[in-house]
Formats: C-alpha cells, structure tokens, sequence
C-alpha cells in the first residue's frame, strides 16, 4: 500500500469491495470470452468433387463472415482423402463423429444444415431437436416438398431457411412453410477456395495445357451410374440404367460439336476432366474416342479422379468451364472462372440459380432442342471472347457475394439470439 495505513473499518471495506470487484470482473469476462458454438451438419459424400465441396465452401464463409464463431464439424462421409483435406486447410475447426456427436450437442449453440440436394440430413436435424432443443437453421439447398410430416415440422422450426435456386424458395412458399426467415441463398459451393497447385501445375505441363488457353469440358450421364463404385455397395439400378443408355448420345453430341468449333476455331485446347469417379469413363466413351484425329489431337483426357483443392487450381487456370454438371460451374464461378451450365429435368432445378445469377444465357436445358442448338455458339464465343466472359462472372460472382453477406448477417443475429 505504499506504506499508508488504513483504519481498520476502511481496509476490511477496500478489501472486500475490491474482492467482489475482481470475482465480478473475471464473471463478467468469461461470459464474454465464451464465443459462439455453431454445429456444422455437411459432408455427403466423397465420391465427387461437389458434395466434396459444399463443406469446405461452408467453412471457408463462416470463417470469413463469422470470424469469432468456433465452428464444429459433424459430416456424413469424409473418407477418400477428405478429412486430410479439411484438417489441412481448416485446422481449427472440429470434426466429430459416433459418440463424439453427444458432447457437440451439450456444448454447441446452433446446429447449421449445409447446402446440399435437398433437407438432407433432415434426421440429423431431428435428433438435434428432440436431445437439445436449440435452434437451427438451413443454407443453401434445392427443396421440391416434404418427404414425411416430421420434414414439414422441421421445416416449420427452423429459424431460417435459404435455397439455392429460386424454384425452390417458390416450392417452399407454395406448400406455406411456417419457417419465418425463407429467401434465396447461394450454394456454399461458391465459397471453396482450396489449392493444390503443385499437383494442379504438374498435371498442366505433363500433358501441354498453358495457363489460360484451355476450356475445361465435363461430360455426365442423367443418372449417377453408382453401382459401378465399388465404395458406394450400390444395387444395379435398372431403370435409371435404360435411361443413361437412351439420351447418353443425345446429351453428348452438343459437348462433342462445342469441342469441335473450339479446336477449328481458336487455338484453345479442351480438357476433359470428372466431377465424379464415373465421368472418366463416360468422357472417353462418349467424348474422346469419337472425335477425329484433327479435333483429338487438341483434347486431353485427365483418366484419374481428383480432389476438390486439385480441380480448382486447374479450373482457375483455364480460360472457362462447359458440360453437364453444376458444381464444378459453381466451384469455377465462385473463383471468377466463367462456366456454362447444361442440365435436363432429372438435375432437379439447382441449375436455376444460373438464372438467378443473371446468367440465364449460360444456362442450356439440353431437354430443349432450342436451347441445344445455342451451346455450340456460346462456347465458341467464351473461348474467343475470353476477357468479356470474365467480366460477366465477375458480375454474376458479385450478385453471390451480396447474397452471402445477407445471409450470413442472419446467421450471426439469429445466433446471437440464443
């Protein structure tokens, strides 16, 4: 006390006020220190390079528009070399499974259904419900009904819902979803940012593609083929089978005549390259091995699947992406690389959000034999026109953007809320 003595009655005051100042103080600074849990239900699949992606994306805009929100990871499916991906480019974030789920129930706040095909993990988001009680809320999914009436309840319940397309929020509308918080919110899908340059790099130069004089071109069947994954122990899906038989031509020949004007055109070349395991088969069957000596010898033919980090660094350095997929346009437009979207009714209607996006002229329904006459020509003019076509993803790149930012605004005050 710097030698000044207190009168007894005064030192028993100071140091019982300051005792109950500083219990107050360390009080009050745990609870501010506590952050925010949030419970992450994502991770789908491995099997391709999309569902890969929708958790990563998601990581990658919590860490950005929610910075001091701790971020726990409950997936589906991360084998296949993903989980060494997420910790590696993600080393903060927690990953639990089995019965690590019951202690990220006690300690996290609120339980966030990733992007995805549909309510996905709907049952996930039940359990959640009936063992916690706490809220939870859904971003950026493709939404068509109800598939039992706990769905529509869980619906009802959750503090927000955004789709991923429009068609869907007007689904959602449609059958009077309760849900007080419903509106257009991007795939998560745009937010991946991963790298693998190294592999990306070695790839490009082992078989001569330079940086910026490529399209990538990515072929698919109207049905997943999973039997033919040994991993995913799928049964032979006859139907669905008859039915990639039927149009597999049909919904080939445009890539093949787009691929054709590039190469005869422009001195682009074409990498033909999966999204998931099945598509390399698929390219060379219906793609590669049917061109001509002329066009092929210009085209390249990746015969191995990748990872989601090694087909971005690929997809960032061609000049533009085309095919039948959506999550590499999405990935590839995400990063400012222009991508044309192809799909048929049996997609569902995530292809949509191109239109939602204001790239409604990139959108081709290869169902309308109107709409396929135009792929060629929109192809060939991205590859001869590669600069105007940055500009306009960069346009489309900044609608996401602004539509992140909404969302994750109601993500942090609905989290907030408790």
């Amino acid at each position: 006390m710097l030698g000044v003595s207190l009168p007894m009655p005064s030192r028993r005051h100071f140091l019982a006020t300051t005792l109950a100042a500083c219990l107050c103080s360390t009080h009050a600074g745990a609870h501010q220190k506590r952050p925010r849990r949030i419970l992450l239900k994502s991770g789908w699949q491995t099997v391709n390079i999309g569902d890969i992606g929708h958790t990563p994306g998601m990581l990658r805009l919590l860490a950005e528009f929610l910075p001091e929100v701790e971020i726990t990871l409950w997936p589906n499916n991360i084998g296949d070399g993903v989980e060494e991906l997420l910790r590696r480019n993600f080393p903060k974030v927690r990953i639990v499974q089995g019965d690590a789920v019951k202690d990220a129930f006690a300690e996290c706040d609120f339980l966030l259904h990733g992007s995805g095909a549909s309510f996905v993990a709907a049952k996930a988001v039940a359990q959640w419900v009936k063992e916690t009680g706490k809220p939870y809320g859904v971003v950026g999914i493709t939404f068509s009904g109800f598939t039992s009436a706990e769905t529509k309840e869980l619906c009802d319940g959750a503090r927000f819902m955004f789709f991923r397309d429009s068609a869907s929020l007007a689904r959602a509308r449609e059958l009077g979803i309760a849900c007080p918080i419903m509106d257009f919110g991007p795939d998560a899908a745009f937010g991946v940012n991963l790298r693998d340059d190294a592999k990306a790099e070695a790839f490009l130069a082992a078989n001569g593609l330079v940086e910026g004089q490529f399209l990538c071109c990515i072929p698919r069947l109207r049905y997943t083929p999973y039997w033919l994954i040994p991993t995913k122990k799928a049964t032979f899906d006859e139907r669905k089978n008859a039915r990639n038989e039927e149009m597999k031509e049909h919904d080939h020949a445009p890539l093949r005549e787009a691929i054709t004007e590039v190469v005869r055109k422009t001195p682009m070349k074409i990498l033909l390259c999966p999204e998931d395991m099945t598509q390399m088969a698929v390219g060379k069957e219906l793609i590669f091995d049917t061109l001509s000596t002329e066009v092929k010898n210009r085209v390249v033919w990746r015969q191995n699947y990748w990872l989601t980090d090694e087909a971005l660094s690929t997809y960032v350095r061609s000049a533009g992406l085309f095919g039948n997929e959506m999550h590499s346009p999405i990935m590839a437009l995400g990063n400012g690389v222009p991508a044309i979207v192809c799909r048929w009714a049996e997609q569902t209607t995530k292809g949509l959000m191109w239109r939602d996006i204001g790239l409604g002229d990139w959108l081709f329904d290869l169902d309308q034999e109107a709409e396929v006459a135009r792929l060629a020509p929109t192809v060939l003019a991205l590859a001869q026109n590669p600069d105007a076509a940055k500009i306009k993803a960069a346009r489309a790149l900044a609608v996401v953007r602004a539509r992140q930012k909404a969302v994750f605004a109601v993500v942090e005050k609905e989290l907030a809320k408790g």
